[in-house]
């Protein structure tokens, strides 16, 4: 289990970032945010606002997907993340776990597992050990299953093992894009009760998740993005009682503020 990070551990800092894809889809204009040293930060908006954009961004993977960052920078403590270096942003502690789960059906429990902790360099037998005793206290199920192969799991127990693989590589920024997608109420329950653990043994964690409720309890602060720019920003708590959130993404009326 990694320490509380200390004061002067890296924070995320977007500023200003544009994304592109091809020659002419704007995906992304001049975005900016900061994830602070163990904070939550959730991302909301409707499909295609750029949400999981702004995750590729940061995780370096927009290339993957024909993407680029064409105005701004990204920087994570003293590295600078250009959208398409995922071992660079791997390697400064930034892990995704992307939308879909995307587990390796044909492998065990375990290899998913230990696919996490490649392209760190070389790691010592007890740091991976710590890693996994991690993962398995967090997921008990996933230790009673590690011989069994991915593609055989629930979708619960797949999302449990993608959070887990990326969490073998000791993330101090665990980036989520919609972990509860797809998920029985009792189990999006549990990942809510994972994120909030794992965040409170120090890991920080920027959010995407439709489910606006949950995200918005989870999170310290909270960003609205429409049409790939930034409409809302603020604590979550008090985005969470305006009438826009309330009203598009809490699905309240306005006026049943307060109500019984």
């Amino acid at each position: 289990m990694p320490e509380a990070p200390p004061d002067d551990r890296p924070a995320l800092h977007v500023e200003n970032v544009d994304v592109t894809y091809g020659r002419a889809l704007s995906a992304l204009r001049s975005v900016s945010l900061t994830v602070p040293h163990g904070g939550v930060v959730t991302l909301l908006g409707a499909n295609g606002a750029g949400k999981t954009t702004l995750l590729r961004a940061v995780s370096g993977t927009l290339r993957l997907h024909r993407g680029a960052i064409t105005g701004g920078r990204i920087r994570y403590g003293d590295t600078v993340l250009d959208g398409k270096d995922p071992v660079a942003a791997v390697r400064a502690g930034v892990v995704q776990v992307p939308e879909g789960r995307r587990v390796f059906a044909g492998l065990s429990v375990d290899e998913n597992l230990r696919s996490g902790g490649l392209g760190l360099g070389r790691r010592g037998r007890v740091q991976v050990q710590e890693a996994r005793d991690r993962v398995f206290a967090l997921f008990p199920r996933l230790a009673e299953r590690t011989r069994q192969a991915a593609g055989l799991l629930s979708g619960g127990e797949q999302q449990m093992l993608a959070i887990g693989r990326a969490l073998m590589a000791a993330p101090r920024l665990l980036l989520l894009d919609e972990p509860s997608l797809g998920l029985a109420p009792q189990m999006v329950h549990r990942i809510a009760e994972v994120i909030r653990e794992i965040n409170a043994q120090g890991t920080a964690v920027l959010l995407v998740e439709q489910n606006a409720g949950m995200a918005l309890s989870l999170a310290d602060h909270a960003h609205v993005l429409e049409v790939g720019e930034t409409r809302l920003s603020g604590p979550a708590g008090e985005l969470a009682r305006t009438d826009a959130v309330r009203r598009l993404y809490l699905g309240e009326a306005a006026e049943d503020q307060g109500a019984a």
